[in-house]
C-alpha cells in the first residue's frame, strides 16, 4: 500500500496558491488513475480528505491533510499508524522555492528548507529520509515576504507552466508508485 500527501492549506482562500501546488498535484492524479469525477472524502479520524484507487494492483491513498500546513505532520503520523505503512511508502508532494516555476525533483533524504509542512511531518517522524516530490514555485522578488509569496496565486504568465508542471507531476507520482524513489529519481531529476 501505498500514501500519497498534497500538502497545502484547506480553504478556498488558499486554492490554487503556490503553496498548494503539492495539493493540487495531488488532486489531478485521480482523473490519471481512472477516478475522474471522485471527489476527496473527509476523514476526520485522519484530519485528512482521501481518495483510494488502485493503481498497477496496489492500494493507493490520495490525502489532502485538512489540518494547516504547519501542522500536517499530525495528519501523516495519524495515516501512517493506522495503515502499520513503513516511511518508504509515504510520498510528499509539495511546493519549493528552491526551484523554478516548472522544475521539479524527487528527494530521498533532505532537510525541510523552511518548508513549514515538511519541517512538521519531520518533526513528528524524527527523521529526514521522507520520499518527497519537489515543485517548484520560484523565490519572491526581494520586496515580497516569503511568507506572502507561497499564498498568491500563480500569475497568467506562469499558469501554462504550472499546468505542464502538474501533468509531469502526475506521471512522476505514478513512477514513484511502480517504480520506487531510486529509479523515479533516475527518470525524472533533472527533466
Amino acid at each position: 500500500m501505498k500514501l500519497i500527501i498534497g500538502l497545502g492549506n484547506p480553504g478556498k482562500k488558499y486554492e490554487h496558491t503556490r503553496h498548494n501546488i503539492g495539493w493540487d498535484a495531488v488532486e489531478h492524479c485521480l482523473s490519471v488513475v481512472g477516478l475522474t469525477g471522485k471527489k476527496f472524502t473527509e476523514n476526520k479520524k485522519f484530519q485528512s480528505e482521501v481518495a483510494e484507487a488502485i493503481v498497477d494492483g496496489e492500494k493507493v491513498l490520495f490525502v489532502h491533510p485538512l489540518t494547516f500546513m504547519n501542522e500536517s505532520g499530525r495528519a501523516v503520523l495519524a495515516l501512517k499508524q493506522f495503515y502499520k505503512l513503513d516511511i518508504a511508502d509515504m510520498l510528499i508532494v509539495h511546493d519549493d522555492m528552491d526551484f523554478a516555476v516548472g522544475e521539479m525533483a524527487f528527494t530521498k533524504k533532505a532537510g525541510d528548507a523552511g518548508h513549514h509542512g515538511v519541517a512538521s511531518i519531520q518533526e513528528i517522524f524524527d527523521t529526514t529520509t521522507i520520499p518527497r516530490l519537489r515543485l517548484g514555485i520560484g523565490r519572491p522578488v526581494a520586496s515580497i515576504p516569503k511568507e506572502d509569496f507561497v499564498l498568491q496565486k500563480f500569475p497568467v504568465d506562469e499558469k501554462d507552466i504550472v499546468k505542464k508542471t502538474i501533468h509531469s507531476a502526475i506521471s512522476a507520482i505514478k513512477d514513484w508508485t511502480i517504480l520506487g524513489i531510486d529509479k523515479a529519481m533516475n527518470k525524472w531529476n533533472g527533466v
